[in-house]
């Protein structure tokens, strides 16, 4: 049996792993991740899957454990690298995951109805191929269960998996915590999870994302009385910025909004988008009806309460618009609360406190974590990461889903155990485990990495590309165009460099002039010219200012 993970190990984000037994594979999730601050221009990050695409004949099926950004945002870039515009290849998910999946399809000019999408429950029995038999069990997570339905009838979106195999059985935890008082009242089921104990574990992959964190996460029904309170305190109108996947929060904030008599709007295109299905498919539940900005402006404030985008601080999102006097609809005034029931996802901290202190410059009232308790995680902390261990006591042991600090402390977590497992390895993205009923070992790697989606381009940025725009952002730039001709004419234009005067930039098209008119004399190749100006120009600037720009000459013959 061999575990690939093309994603998920080492970060947070682009989850995809794979599981092969002999010439049958099944994949579980296919996730995204953000661009960190040094990625410029870049607005995504996938996984690479060339493996899959060499092996595409071999896969008997697509796994789904819920539908948030790091586990499904990736199909509709991956599924048409793979399978083309369409594939008879079984898709399996919940059916808020294939809802919003459904969504994205479309976004992405792709017909849902050319996937083989097939709707499960998360407790589910799924037969894939000949070798895997999936047992599908409900977890707690930030993601809700149907509320159309009946309490007793509602289940959470969201799954682990029972994976039983020839060899042995594995389980694979999803993401989670084991919340005892979840918004739906549907808690984990952790009876499957006890079953495959008793039986035997063979292997455990688990969510390590706050492994460093001892005690067990809050539930989400406190962050829900936690946010009734200060909506029904605050004075003025009331903007709540969230996670848009995060439906149970969403919900909550609509609740309290209800009972102070609030009107809610939405603004911010992802939050309208995810809002929009789960109240189509019964996963959202609304009084009245949602709101738009020009409705509401003109209420009262204290019946206003607006959801927005932008709780990591992204530069175009509604909350860093208002933050920084730029939104069209609406400004951010004396008097306003803002509530940012969120944390930074590693990485976008300094983005976020730029917005939270612009907030409270424009006079607003801010609460957030862990000032106040507005938000938790919806992973699972070290005293739920024991209990997991207990249940399953597995022979073999995967940390996943995390930064290399978050494996590591669940490693030592589950060696401090009093029944640990015989050997517990760090994954690494692109690394080939082997597990047989008596060993668990790297064999190897497959290609692997990550793709930049740049606007519609995808996989066309480079790591040249990006240490380009980085050397652009922190340098600037100095272009040089040069007419080799009878009559030679150099113009020399600089952008994010220094303010330079004409003595500087005259120098620098007198050094150009010369080394053109030179090369034009001698008959030298606009290569061997554009190299005559580049070098003593690239010199002259770092003595004369002590910066290096990128020096871009462009020597065209005339």
């Amino acid at each position: 049996m061999e575990i690939i993970p093309l994603g998920g190990m080492g970060e947070i984000g682009k989850n995809i792993t794979v599981f092969r037994f002999r010439d049958e594979i099944f994949v579980l999730d296919g996730g995204l991740a953000f661009p960190e601050e040094g990625m410029p221009g870049v607005d995504l990050l996938i996984p690479r899957v060339d493996y899959l695409i060499e092996h595409r004949h071999k896969i008997k099926a697509w796994v789904l454990t819920h539908g948030h950004e790091d586990h499904i945002g990736g199909l509709p870039f991956l599924l048409p690298m793979i399978f083309g515009k369409e594939s008879p290849v079984p898709i399996y998910g919940a059916r808020l995951t294939l809802g919003l999946l459904r969504g994205k399809l479309e976004e992405f000019g792709l017909r849902p109805g050319a996937f083989n999408l097939k709707e499960i429950s998360p407790d589910d029995r799924i037969q894939v191929g000949r070798y895997f038999t999936l047992d599908l069990f409900r977890m707690t997570h930030s993601i809700p269960g149907n509320l159309k339905m009946a309490p007793a009838d509602a289940i959470p979106d969201n799954s682990g998996v029972v994976i039983r195999t020839p060899i042995g059985t594995i389980v694979h935890t999803g993401d989670f915590k084991l919340d005892p008082t979840p918004i739906d009242g549907k808690v984990s089921h952790l009876a499957k999870v006890a079953q495959a104990g008793a039986e035997g574990v063979l292997l455990l992959i688990a969510d390590a994302t706050n492994a460093e964190r001892p005690g067990y996460t809050p539930s989400e029904m406190e962050i829900a009385k936690e946010l009734d309170r200060v909506i029904g305190r605050a004075p003025g109108r009331v903007f709540v910025t969230t996670f848009a996947s995060h439906i149970h929060r969403i919900q909550s904030v609509i609740w309290a909004a209800e009972k102070y008599g609030r009107k809610v709007a939405m603004e911010g295109r992802s939050m309208l988008k995810f809002s929009r299905i789960a109240l189509e498919l019964g996963y959202l539940k609304v009084k009245d009806r949602l709101y738009t900005l020009e409705e509401v402006k003109d209420l009262p404030d204290h019946q206003v309460l607006i959801l927005a985008t932008g709780s990591q601080g992204q530069p175009m999102s509604v909350l860093h618009r208002l933050a920084f006097e730029g939104h069209a609809k609406m400004a951010i005034k004396p008097g306003d609360t803002v509530i940012l029931s969120s944390s930074p996802i590693p990485g976008n901290e300094e983005a976020v406190n730029r917005v939270i202190n612009r907030l409270y410059a424009l006079g607003a009232y801010v609460l957030y974590p862990p000032t106040y308790k507005v938000h938790a995680s919806g992973h699972a902390s070290q005293e739920e990461l024991k209990l997991i261990l207990n249940l399953t006591t597995p022979r073999f042991f995967l940390p996943w889903h995390g930064e290399v600090r978050h494996q590591m402390n669940f490693k030592w977590l589950a060696e401090s155990m009093s029944r640990p497992p015989e050997k517990t390895l760090i994954g690494e993205n692109g690394a080939v485990y082997r597990l047989t009923r008596e060993t668990f070992e790297k064999v190897g790697e497959v290609p692997h990495g990550v793709l930049y989606v740049d606007g519609l381009g995808v996989g066309d940025i480079t790591e040249e590309i990006l240490a380009d725009r980085r050397h652009m952002a922190e340098e600037g730039l100095v272009v040089i165009t040069a007419l080799a001709g009878e009559d030679p004419v150099v113009e020399v234009v600089s952008r994010g460099f220094v303010k330079a005067g004409e003595r500087l930039l005259g120098e620098v098209r007198r050094m150009a002039l010369e080394a053109l008119k030179n090369g034009v004399r001698e008959k030298k190749p606009l290569e061997r010219i554009r190299d005559d100006i580049y070098y003593p120009v690239k010199k002259f600037l770092k003595k004369a200012t002590g910066r290096d720009p990128m020096i871009l000459p462009v020597v065209i013959e005339g």
